[in-house]
């Protein structure tokens, strides 16, 4: 018996190993490259499919903008503008600002609304119907041949600023400061729309004209001049011109000047034109 137990004792102080806490020291040990491909190839895949959602979400944000409503380019803002667009667009507000500022007379209930019917007439005194109606009486009525080479080279100056104007105006389609419908007179003489402004141009260059080829005394010469510039401005006040309107009106007028003068027709030129008018003019003499 006490063979037996001492040899018993030996045997489970063999078999310690064997014990549950001691299992870990049975296994034999992992590859370690085995393990670091495993966990490089897990961690492959992990970012791949992070790419894979990032790629994805590009694609869908592409369609959601696609689908989006384009809104108009007045309403979208640009980012990083140049210094050219910088001063346009400030000068463009500070012109529409101002406009809108001395559009006194836009309706009966503006703070100059009681002078409305005044800036009107005098703006009539600039319209293009007007003074070709004019320039036509009055031809019809001269005996001199300057006095008729003066105002058919006038009517023709008139004709050249009512095609310009009209055709500048349908180019750029630019529209008033104020929602105003055009009236009927407006349509007859093409001015439908804002730049330039009509009144100005013509103003200006009847102005020069007169000036150019009138004896005048000072006090109507500076009269003329001050009637030109209210012209072009009764439009600004009627809310129907921005303020760079009048200004390159102005300037369009002088130039329409510049080129009658150049292109001047003699005074047979003029006969022959009146001769056609009056349908009294033959090609044999």
């Amino acid at each position: 018996m006490p063979y037996n137990q001492s040899r018993a004792r030996a045997r489970d102080r063999g078999n310690v190993l064997g014990r549950l806490e001691f299992l870990s020291l049975h296994q034999p040990l992992r590859n370690s490259s085995t393990d670091n491909k495993q966990g490089a190839s897990r961690r492959g895949k992990f970012h791949q499919n992070q790419q894979t959602e990032h790629q994805q979400e590009p694609g869908e944000g592409a369609k959601e903008r696609k689908e989006a409503p384009r809104l108009p380019e007045e309403d979208c803002m640009q980012l990083n503008p140049s210094f050219k667009g910088i001063a346009m667009n400030s000068l463009l507000a500070i012109d529409i600002h101002l406009s809108k500022r001395l559009g006194v007379c836009v309706h009966t209930s503006s703070s100059w609304g009681s002078v409305r019917s005044v800036f009107t007439l005098l703006a009539l005194t600039g319209h293009g119907i007007t003074w070709i109606c004019g320039t036509l009486v009055c031809l019809t009525r001269s005996n001199t041949l300057a006095g008729q080479e003066v105002l058919v080279n006038l009517l023709l100056a008139l004709i050249l600023d009512i095609l310009t104007v009209a055709g500048v105006q349908k180019l750029v389609k630019r529209k008033g400061p104020w929602e105003m419908t055009p009236g009927f007179l407006d349509y007859v003489a093409m001015d439908v729309y804002s730049f330039p402004a009509a009144h100005a141009s013509r103003a200006a260059m009847v102005s020069k004209f007169l000036l150019s080829h009138l004896v005048l005394a000072v006090p109507l010469r500076i009269l003329l001049v001050v009637w030109a510039f209210l012209v072009g401005l009764s439009r600004v006040l009627l809310g129907r011109h921005h303020v760079t309107d009048m200004a390159c009106g102005f300037a369009l007028g002088l130039l329409h000047f510049s080129l009658v003068e150049t292109v001047w027709l003699s005074s047979n030129a003029c006969q022959t034109l009146i001769s056609i008018g009056t349908l009294s003019w033959s090609p044999f003499p």
